[in-house]
């Protein structure tokens, strides 16, 4: 049986590496989360407005995009018998874990896989778990064996809805969603995340979004600098799943209006 393992970042890979876990890997290696998305996420034009994004946006080349992330989408398209997602509970992982199912979905060469999602939102014995990449090879084999499930048509449609919506992003239609949707199958962790991003879609009477504004209220409460920024935003808002690059995106918009000085 062939088997591919798509793993939500390098951390993860890591632990993933001394696992005995059966299969091919990809690593993930997008923030969806961030930047221009449109619904066909098989096409060029996707990719190529994502690339002109990351490239733009952090730390990155238009050949090691490529190179990192565009080439290994390639596996999708093989005739695997199983797919396993590894992707956390957060903002982050979340919209990601969609883009790899729409991808999925929207492969016309590829025969139907089983899929299956790894999704923890905690871990025994660790009270502030903040994602896979903190895990070793043992306790990945353990999520392995006591989470995983198998994604049915509900989920996939779930899922694709959910990626429209993101896509769209009318905060008045994704809060009908999510207060209609009564079953999230085998995607519990979509609705916080959803949740999470509405807050995002959402603006006070300064124009400032949730997480303006919480960065915001953290500056003015004394944090002056970007590492105790990050740390308190991290304290209370690991469900955005954001890294300091991420958060840089805001706390530059903020520093263009004047609202704070780093």
């Amino acid at each position: 049986m062939s088997v591919l393992n798509i793993l939500n970042g390098d951390a993860t890979l890591h632990g993933f590496e001394r696992t005995g876990i059966e299969g091919d890997v990809m690593v993930w290696r997008e923030v969806l989360s961030e930047g221009p998305l449109s619904e066909n996420i098989a096409s060029a034009d996707f990719w190529r407005d994502r690339s002109a994004f990351i490239c733009g946006t952090f730390d990155e080349t238009p050949q090691r995009y490529h190179d990192e992330m565009v080439a290994h989408l390639e596996k999708l398209s093989q005739p695997y018998d199983e797919v396993n997602l590894w992707f956390e509970f957060d903002l982050h992982c979340q919209v990601n874990l969609l883009g790899a199912l729409m991808l999925l979905s929207q492969q016309t060469n590829l025969s139907a896989p089983a899929i299956y999602l790894i999704c923890p939102a905690d871990y025994p014995g660790l009270p502030d778990f903040r994602g896979m990449g903190e895990l070793n090879g043992e306790q990945l084999e353990y999520l392995y064996d006591n989470i995983r499930v198998q994604l049915g048509e509900y989920d996939i449609e779930l899922a694709t809805e959910a990626w429209q919506l993101y896509v769209a992003g009318n905060a008045d239609k994704l809060n009908t969603w999510i207060d209609t949707t009564q079953f999230w199958g085998n995607m519990p962790c979509l609705k916080p995340a959803m949740q999470a991003h509405l807050k995002r879609l959402q603006t006070n009477a300064a124009g400032l979004n949730y997480i303006h504004q919480k960065l915001l209220d953290i500056y003015n409460n004394g944090k002056h600098s970007k590492p105790d920024i990050y740390k308190a935003f991290w304290q209370t808002e690991k469900i955005y799943g954001m890294g300091d690059s991420e958060l840089d995106i805001y706390l530059n918009e903020l520093i263009a209006r004047r609202l704070i000085n780093l």
